[in-house]
C-alpha cells in the first residue's frame, strides 16, 4: 500500500492510494501514527474494495489535493552520513566504524513538485538520493532483526544539501535544513518493498541526466543496524523518519564541482518506491 499526506485546512491528513490518481482519506496524521495497525487494516479494506468495484465512497482526486509529507510534526528526522562505500571513497573518507548521525527538522520536508530555493550565500544545492525508513512501532534497545521488522514503510528522499553552511562547523545541521530541502515521496509499506539489503536501485537525474546510480547493497550499515544503533540512545516512535544515506555521485565530489542552480530540475527515484521531482529556484527577495 502507498500512503500520502495532504492538507485539509490547517491539518495534514493521511490517505491511501486506491488507484493511480485516487486517494481514500483515513485520518489526521497524528491520529494515523497513534494507531498504525488499525488504520493500516482500514486502508487495506478500502484498497481491496476500490479494486473490486472501481472506487469507494469519499475518494478524492490526487491531483486536486494540496500534497504534504505524511509525517507528523513531532517526528524526528534522523539522517545517516557516509553510509555507502563508494560515496565514502569519493569524498576521501575511511569507512566509518559507526553510523554518522545528524538531524533534520520536519519543517525542512517537502513533497514532489515543491520549488526548492537556493540560500543566498550558497553557490547552489547538492543532490543526495536516499532511502527513507519510516518507523512503525516503538523501538528501544532493539536488535537488528527487531528493528528491521519495526519499519512501517519506505519512501524516496532527497537530502538536498547547502554545502557552504554544512562545512562551517563540524556539525552538519545548518546545511541540512535549508527551506524545502527534504523532498519525500509517498510511503510504501515494508511488505511491498522487502529487505533493502537485497538491493534497491537509487537514481538521481539533473535536467534529465543521470548523476547518481547506486544500489542499497552498497550500504555500510543496513537499515536494521542503523535503527538498532539509534534505539540504544533514543526510543524511536511511530512516524520517525530515518534517511539512510546516499550513494556515490554527489555534486561536491566532482571536478569541477557541480551544484543545482535556479532553473535546474532534480529527480530522485528508487525501485518500488517511485520518483520525486523538484525545480530549483532563486531565494525569494521579499
Amino acid at each position: 500500500m502507498r500512503f500520502v499526506g495532504f492538507r485539509d485546512g490547517r491539518r495534514v491528513r493521511v490517505g491511501v492510494l486506491t488507484g493511480g490518481d485516487r486517494v481514500a482519506p483515513l485520518a489526521e496524521v497524528g491520529e494515523f501514527y497513534e494507531d498504525l495497525p488499525g488504520w493500516s487494516a482500514r486502508a487495506r479494506e478500502l484498497a481491496d474494495s476500490a479494486a473490486g468495484v472501481g472506487g469507494v465512497a469519499g475518494e478524492l482526486a490526487l491531483g486536486e489535493l494540496e500534497a504534504a509529507p505524511a509525517v507528523p510534526d513531532a517526528a524526528r528526522v534522523v539522517c545517516v552520513g557516509l553510509n555507502y562505500r563508494a560515496h565514502a571513497a569519493e569524498g576521501g573518507f575511511p569507512i566509518p566504524e559507526t553510523p554518522a548521525i545528524f538531524g533534520r527538522w520536519t519543517a525542512s520536508l517537502a513533497v514532489d513538485g515543491t520549488p526548492v530555493p537556493v540560500p543566498p550565500d550558497e553557490a547552489g544545492l547538492d543532490w543526495e538520493v536516499e532511502l527513507a525508513a519510516v518507523v512503525g512501532t516503538s523501538l528501544r534497545c532493539a536488535d537488528e532483526e527487531t528493528a528491521l521488522a519495526g519499519v512501517f514503510g519506505y519512501a524516496t528522499f532527497n537530502d538536498l544539501s547547502a554545502r557552504r553552511a554544512q562545512r562551517l562547523t563540524a556539525q552538519w545541521t545548518l546545511g541540512k535544513n535549508s527551506d524545502h530541502s527534504g523532498p519525500i515521496g509517498p510511503i510504501v509499506t515494508a511488505d511491498e518493498v522487502g529487505d533493502p539489503a537485497d538491493g534497491l536501485r537509487l537514481v538521481t537525474r539533473v535536467n534529465g541526466e543521470v548523476v547518481q546510480d547506486g544500489d542499497t547493497k552498497d550500504m555500510i550499515f543496513s537499515v536494521g543496524r542503523v535503527l538498532a544503533h539509534l534505539s540504544r540512545t533514543m526510543t524511536l516512535r511511530p512516524g520517525d523518519v530515518v534517511a539512510t544515506g546516499t550513494p556515490a555521485g554527489v555534486g561536491h565530489a566532482r571536478t569541477p564541482v557541480w551544484f543545482l542552480r535556479p532553473g535546474d530540475v532534480v529527480e530522485v527515484e528508487i525501485d518500488r518506491l517511485g520518483a520525486v521531482r523538484n525545480p530549483i529556484v532563486a531565494w525569494p527577495e521579499d
